[in-house]
């Protein structure tokens, strides 16, 4: 699957909850978005949900943000690196971010960073347009 197949997939069930929110306050629909919450609530949201399993482990995972509004991708690549194609990497330059080397591929690895994940960051960016917060990280 392309990235921008599961990006906009994923956007359009993002969609489908925030309507059910629509009559919440921000406040209520962030802790909506709460992890524990989702993963009783919205159980096909993500697939690690069935295992219970979080994305980043971090004890207080917020998940308006999954797919982070820092990534940027290209599903043809932005540039060759040294005989590799990078197809993702982190607009913010995080830290906490790596990367994934193969023999021919380069992309971001961001199980090491909760930026989007922390609810104060969420606050700060929150749109009920999940898209609109989203609108630069496709690429090319």
């Amino acid at each position: 699957m392309r990235y921008i197949d599961w990006f906009e997939a994923h956007g359009k069930k993002h969609a489908k909850i925030m309507e059910k929110l629509k009559d919440k306050s921000d406040d209520e629909v962030i802790e909506y978005f709460r992890f524990e919450n989702m993963v009783k609530n919205e159980p096909n949201f993500c697939p690690l949900y069935e295992k219970n399993k979080k994305c980043h482990e971090y004890e207080e995972l917020n998940c308006y943000l999954c797919a982070c509004p820092n990534f940027r991708f290209d599903d043809n690549g932005f540039e060759i690196k040294e005989d590799k194609t990078l197809f993702s990497y982190c607009d913010i330059d995080s830290k906490d971010g790596s990367q994934f080397i193969g023999d021919t591929y380069i992309h971001q690895n961001c199980a090491g960073c909760i930026v989007p994940h922390r609810e104060k960051y969420i606050k700060k960016n929150f749109s009920r347009d999940w898209f609109f917060i989203m609108k630069n990280v496709k690429q090319g």
